[in-house]
């Protein structure tokens, strides 16, 4: 039998708690975390399970991020109330629902049609309206609304994602998986504000590979 008490405010209570004990402790990311229903994100099949602290599936073999590396990757952008932030890879919707929450402007880009509709619609739900989409090729980015302050990109890139980087100010930050394989490095690179960056890595992480092009209708 279920238990009464559990809730889905108490799980959502009991997975901010963990993510604080994991090291995502900005106060602006934990609360934007807090006002973002995950469930609604969630595909039916899995959303008894949209508290977990897990990635999971949704359509067009895709994923929703781990609620950690969406805490963890948000924390690192280091975002500003009037933040314009390019966000490669709108999946689910729910990493761009949490960087809406948190600066002026998003503009996210899936290669989906499918994922694409499907996030639209949510965002409506939820009132979002600092949040512009494209379908197309993330790896190219949107140079016609370049230079952004900051750019996230859900998909891991092989190489140093140079192309997004020329789309960055040059005080701008960027964070991405980067690398070959099923397991990638999460690098986080900081302008100088001289043309170069600095270059961090956060860790390991499992991403999906970013792919050319756009997808065929599913």
């Amino acid at each position: 039998m279920a238990d009464a008490s559990d809730t889905p405010q108490t799980r959502l209570a009991r997975l901010v708690l963990a993510l604080r004990s994991q090291g995502v402790t900005d106060p602006g990311v934990l609360a934007a975390i807090e006002k973002t229903p995950r469930d609604i994100f969630t595909p039916d099949l899995f959303r008894d399970r949209a508290w977990e602290d897990s990635a999971l599936p949704i359509a067009c073999g895709q994923t929703i991020s781990q609620p950690f590396i969406v805490g963890l990757m948000t924390q690192a952008l280091t975002l500003e109330p009037r933040a314009r932030v390019l966000e490669i890879g709108t999946g689910s919707g729910y990493q761009t629902a949490i960087l809406s929450r948190l600066s002026r402007l998003v503009y996210t880009m899936e290669r989906y049609r499918t994922l694409m509709g499907e996030a639209e619609q949510r965002f409506q739900t939820l009132g979002l309206t600092n949040v512009i989409t494209r379908f197309g090729d993330g790896g190219e980015g949107w140079p016609e609304q370049a230079p952004f302050d900051r750019i996230l990109v859900t998909a891991a890139s092989s190489d140093e994602p140079i192309r997004l980087l020329k789309q960055l100010k040059p005080s701008g930050v960027l964070v991405a998986p980067v690398g070959k394989g099923p397991v990638q490095r999460l690098l986080r690179y900081a302008g100088d504000g001289k043309g170069g960056f600095t270059q961090e890595q956060l860790g390991e992480v499992r991403f999906v590979p970013m792919l050319d092009g756009v997808a065929k209708e599913l």
